[in-house]
């Protein structure tokens, strides 16, 4: 009853100087309570920056008689007042090497080994370590070993996010054998998920990364629901852990989008650049065109452009490439970018150079005045030494530019890719490419052309592109045999769009999808474009033959079909 009416009083308290006189009114006080009022000072006296006034708390002399109490009687105090004393001084910033701090976490370690502590002793121990600088990775674990013999069903939210924290520690230093425990875990994890706060749904996502659960599906599935309604209340670090967890676990759920939608456009002037960056790859890798969202980054952009870093430039920028979109600010958007890079272009590392011109390029903003850059043997030289140096992904943007150049800026006179760097051919990702529609469109031409001598399908060309499917015509518009390489008038390039060479629930195709087929056309071809949402509801060969025909009709003489 005592101790009831005790920290009823203490939580009532606001500031140290009002709990010191207090305890100095008290004749008796119990270890649990001199712990608890230790705890209550912390909470009250630390914020972000540390301990908020160092000598009106550590120089008084009721806390100096509580530590002197906690130091010599250690061995006498309870679990709980002992854990709960070393949680407050930790928290409070009191040195981990000092006789104070040494002697409670040598008591704590004594009882841990004895196996004396419960559940919620072995996470407020656990918390303690965690807020030291190097914590003892072997103690840490002997609390998980503990932990495994625990009913973890009775742990509040707070205990279970420690859990995670802790088990995160020791699976970074290669300890797996905790998957059991994890289990059980995530299953009471799955029934409390309605409780947790922002910051517990972030760390417990975060945590689920890192200890690598992809088979705790319905729990991620929960969590990621759960985490709509948060939005508006992640920090922005928070907000980062929770997108990189839906990318991890490749989760997309339309309302949080949605949630995004509403919540980014009204917060993009007071949201830190990295958060926003996290955003739009999240937009980018899910291939989410939200129009709310990207001309909002847009603005955020041409307004506060020149304090970003360089890789949140290319953070901001590359996805308006990748899934082509020219917001309305478009002209004022690049003409900042354009001053940027006048301004940094040498502060830039040479892959996220050639990452953000490339974006560029894909929306038909041509970056003419930076190109010798980036075709200078002492850049490529540069490329191909930093990791991943000139993978698969750096060479086809490097054509793609060599292309541009060629085909869409003859008015530039500069370097151009030398041509030891102009590999034979290259594919988008073969992902991109839908082998069940281009088998149903094959399928249907060989209805309509009745020979399969007729069509080619992947063709590589002279240019680096792969055509799904290639027809060639004479001069009359007759379908010649695709072995016949003498009077070939026209060719016909057939893109065989599946959903992935657009943006998701969107008819946008994606940028490296728009500059192949401008290309194509630039380059002689009659571009055909067959994509998914036209033909997906066609019923047999016959009419996906009809279908063809008409597409085909304006191109090619009327005998040959």
């Amino acid at each position: 009853r005592d101790e009831e009416l005790f920290f009823k009083k203490l939580n009532s308290l606001c500031t140290s100087k009002e709990i010191f006189c207090f305890l100095s009114s008290l004749e008796v006080m119990s270890d649990t309570m001199a712990s608890g009022a230790l705890q209550r000072i912390s909470e009250i006296e630390v914020d972000d920056s540390g301990l908020k006034n160092p000598e009106g708390v550590l120089e008084n002399e009721i806390f100096r008689a509580l530590c002197s109490q906690f130091e010599f009687e250690s061995s006498k105090l309870s679990n709980t007042g002992l854990l709960n004393a070393l949680q407050a001084l930790v928290k409070l910033r009191i040195d981990p090497q000092s006789t104070l701090v040494a002697s409670l976490l040598s008591q704590a370690e004594e009882r841990l080994s004895k196996g004396q502590l419960s559940a919620e002793n072995l996470c407020a121990l656990g918390e303690s370590l965690l807020e030291l600088e190097s914590p003892s990775y072997a103690t840490l674990e002997q609390i998980m070993k503990h932990m495994q013999k625990k009913d973890i069903e009775k742990l509040s939210p707070r205990e279970m996010v420690l859990v995670y924290r802790i088990l995160q520690v020791i699976v970074r230093e290669g300890k797996k054998q905790y998957q059991d425990l994890l289990n059980r875990m995530n299953n009471v994890t799955l029934t409390i998920v309605s409780q947790l706060s922002p910051k517990f749904t972030s760390i417990i996502l975060n945590s689920l990364v890192i200890l690598d659960q992809t088979q705790a599906v319905p729990l991620v599935t929960a969590l990621c629901k759960h985490s709509v309604k948060h939005i508006p209340y992640f920090t922005g670090d928070e907000l980062v852990d929770i997108l990189d967890a839906f990318l991890y676990f490749g989760y997309h759920e339309q309302i949080f989008t949605e949630a995004l939608e509403t919540y980014v456009p009204k917060s993009i002037f007071t949201m830190h650049p990295q958060t926003v960056s996290k955003v739009m790859q999240y937009c980018c890798q899910k291939r989410i065109l939200s129009k709310p969202i990207f001309d909002a980054v847009a603005e955020s952009f041409i307004s506060d452009g020149d304090r970003f870093t360089t890789y949140q430039i290319a953070g901001y920028i590359v996805p308006f490439g990748t899934l082509n979109y020219l917001p309305p600010s478009a002209s004022s958007l690049f003409r900042k970018l354009e001053t940027i890079l006048h301004a940094r272009l040498s502060q830039f590392q040479p892959h996220t150079l050639l990452n953000l011109l490339h974006s560029c390029v894909l929306i038909q903003r041509y970056p003419v005045n930076f190109l010798p850059k980036i075709f200078s043997p002492y850049f490529l030289q540069r490329l191909r030494a930093q990791p991943p140096g000139l993978d698969r992904i750096a060479t086809s943007q490097l054509i793609h530019l060599f292309l541009t150049v060629t085909l869409e800026c003859p008015f530039y006179e500069g370097p151009k890719l030398l041509p030891k760097y102009q590999v034979k051919s290259f594919l988008m990702p073969r992902s991109s490419l839908d082998v069940h529609l281009l088998k149903r469109v094959k399928t249907g031409l060989l209805h309509l052309l009745k020979k399969r001598m007729y069509f080619a399908s992947e063709v590589s060309t002279p240019y680096f592109y792969v055509v799904d499917i290639e027809i060639k015509l004479d001069e009359e518009g007759f379908v010649l045999p695709v072995a016949q390489h003498e009077e070939v008038h026209r060719r016909i390039a057939l893109c065989v769009d599946g959903q992935y060479r657009f943006c998701v629930n969107s008819q946008n195709r994606l940028g490296e999808e728009a500059i192949k087929q401008r290309h194509l056309q630039l380059l002689g071809y009659e571009v055909v474009q067959i994509p998914f949402f036209e033909i997906e509801s066609l019923r047999n060969h016959r009419e996906m033959a009809e279908y063809l025909h008409k597409k085909l009709s304006p191109l090619i003489h009327r005998d040959s079909a």
